[in-house]
């Protein structure tokens, strides 16, 4: 009997040493129970359709404040080209080859390397967002042109001018920041209301797209929704929009 149970004994302990140890079995129970990411659902088309015009929105914000970027840059680099005693194209053309891709500057090097009309150049150049600052360019460019002398410190002064504007429009952008996220909450709260009516039983989902009255309060709804949106961003660009 003695010698059964020490077998006993012995076996269960070869057992126990042989069982994986129990942060090793979570781990295999969490590794099957994951989900697998290439069959996660894709999220709703609405959602998809608004992570889109987001980004596209951010990225055309970035883009048009690349181009005033570049067009302050452009001004500081003739103005320094200018003073080292450059010819007025040929400033215009190596300030112009080092800033970024910016829509008709090429059509302005064309013109400044062919002794063309560079003022009408630069105003085609300025109807690109972002641009504006090249029609006051050209202005200058002409004026330096009929009269001579004084470009580079005309030029020089249309570069602070520029930069003291951006540096007033990204305040503008900073004090606007709060209202434009009041207004997006509030644009929000009626589909927060819609769940908290689902969730206290009230069907409202079965109301407004199965009633007639249910579809003209819905209709109402996303029109006001939609025009407090739009009237928002309208005063939001018209308080942006610098004189």
């Amino acid at each position: 009997m003695t010698a059964a149970a020490s077998v006993a004994c012995v076996f269960a302990a070869v057992w126990i040493l042989l069982l994986p140890s129990p942060a090793t079995l979570r781990l295999t129970a969490v590794l099957r129970t994951a989900p697998d990411p290439s069959r996660r659902s894709r999220p709703p088309a609405v959602i998809a359709w608004l992570r889109t015009t987001a980004g596209a929105l951010t990225g055309r914000r970035r883009d048009v404040a690349k181009r005033r970027a570049a067009v302050i840059e452009l001004c500081d680099g003739i103005a320094a080209e200018l003073t080292a005693g450059r010819p007025a194209a040929v400033a215009l053309i190596e300030a112009a080859r080092v800033l970024p891709a910016v829509p008709g500057l090429p059509s302005v090097i064309d013109a400044a390397e062919r002794a063309d009309d560079v003022p009408a150049a630069l105003t085609e150049a300025s109807a690109a967002e972002g641009c504006e600052g090249l029609r006051l360019l050209a202005g200058c460019w002409r004026i330096g042109m009929d009269r001579g002398g004084m470009l580079a410190s005309v030029i020089e002064g249309l570069a602070e001018a520029l930069r003291d504007e951006q540096s007033h429009r990204e305040e503008i952008a900073l004090q606007l920041a709060g209202p434009r996220a009041t207004a997006r909450l509030l644009a929000g709260l009626p589909a927060l209301g819609l769940g908290m009516a689902a969730v206290l039983g009230a069907r409202p989902l079965t109301f407004l797209f199965a009633s007639l009255p249910g579809a003209l309060c819905l209709s109402l709804g996303l029109t006001l929704d939609a025009t407090g949106l739009w009237w928002t961003a309208r005063l939001a660009r018209s308080a942006e929009r610098t004189q």
